[in-house]
């Protein structure tokens, strides 16, 4: 049988260091992503930022799942606010072809799992709100942009009963955490999965038909490790293959 073609959507990197052409954009996606789609059984293709709507449609019609990396800051002009002083490094081009792939994946009923961005641009698509760093949120106090190894692991995490994460990783997790944005309300077809203990929304996942699942963390850079992140993957796997 032939393995899930799996999208990740891709990120413009600006080398402002190549000796050749300076300020150079290229678009990328961490290995680690890839890694861990092949990992799960799946066959990783970056999708690369584009604009036409008609090609971003065929983009979403050539894979069987999505996978929504982690990334830039979303532009808080795409869910009706001023930018703050904390907000960090935006490029709106990313955020407008992530919006309309979103939405055109829910149309033709693909799979999605976000991660990190993935999370926050799934929730700004569908019409929630971020918090544009974490300082803006009260009573939050966990250290969720962690420094270490990324490898390793940081806070534990609360899963709800019920939901597809809670099916899929069990009541309590450890995570690792690099983030300083966050989910402020939720859009309205999506449900809060998870929480840290502090009350930072660390999953969500779609209330229609759809699989649509994502998570505040980086399972990529983890699953090595912690082989139970590996799950997260595999079940996109394996709703992919149904698309098939």
């Amino acid at each position: 049988m032939k393995k899930p073609l799996i999208g990740i959507t891709g990120d413009i990197f600006i080398d402002a260091h190549d000796e050749l052409f300076p300020g150079l954009h290229k678009s990328c996606v961490n290995n680690d992503y890839i890694r861990a789609v092949e990992k799960a059984g799946g066959t990783p293709l970056i999708l690369p930022l584009i604009f036409d709507s008609e090609a971003i449609k065929d983009q979403v019609e050539a894979v069987d799942g999505i996978l929504l990396s982690g990334g830039y800051d979303v532009h808080p002009r795409f869910y009706g606010e001023e930018p703050l002083e904390k907000l960090g490094f935006i490029l709106q081009e990313r955020d407008k072809h992530e919006i309309e792939l979103i939405k055109i994946a829910i149309e033709l009923n693909k799979p999605v799992f976000g991660i990190c961005r993935g999370l926050q641009i799934l929730n700004v698509a569908l019409g929630g709100s971020l918090y544009q760093d974490l300082s803006y949120i009260e009573d939050c106090n966990i250290k969720h942009f962690q420094k270490s190894l990324k490898g390793a692991t940081s806070h534990t995490v609360d899963l709800i009963k019920g939901t597809k994460l809670f099916d899929i990783l069990g009541e309590k997790i450890i995570t690792n955490s690099l983030h300083h944005q966050a989910v402020k309300e939720a859009a309205p077809t999506l449900e809060i999965t998870a929480l840290s203990k502090d009350g930072v929304v660390e999953g969500l996942e779609y209330t229609g038909d759809n699989y649509i699942v994502a998570v505040q963390w980086h399972p990529e850079m983890i699953f090595e490790n912690y082989p139970i992140m590996l799950k997260l993957f595999q079940r996109l796997v394996e709703e992919s293959s149904k698309k098939q």
